[in-house]
């Protein structure tokens, strides 16, 4: 299994950025996907996720409003695009990969087998 994100940088408070993790190496469309943030002295936490057929999504109060997730079954990809950036959104954002197949809700605390390294966003002025 292999999860390798993509799409963070530096960006003024304001703009925009669409992240995305790319997966390989198990049948990506059985299985949903989550997005994580991590800020430094922190600990990890969990901001989006998406059931393996897209129905059902899931933001966290802190990016709610301002955020889309998606997922390409034929392509392999998870995508969160957020909007409105703010300092507080600055941290290291990872994908995971969710443990059971077929989970078609995204109730209660979210359990991954992988995650990628991760990709830094920096939000400043």
């Amino acid at each position: 299994v292999q999860l390798v994100e993509s799409g963070g940088g530096f960006v003024e408070p304001g703009g925009s950025l669409r992240l995305s993790c790319a997966a390989s190496g198990f049948p990506y469309d059985d299985y949903a996907m989550y997005w994580f943030r991590q800020a430094p002295g922190k600990a990890p936490e969990w901001i989006s996720g998406i059931t393996y057929h897209s129905v059902t999504k899931y933001y966290a109060e802190s990016i709610k409003g301002r955020s889309t997730i998606s997922r390409d079954n034929v392509k392999n990809t998870l995508t969160l695009r957020i909007n409105n950036l703010k300092p507080e959104d600055t941290a290291m954002y990872f994908c995971a990969k969710d443990i059971p197949k077929w989970r078609t809700d995204l109730k209660g605390k979210p359990e991954y087998d992988y995650r990628g390294q991760g990709t830094q966003v920096t939000v400043s002025s």
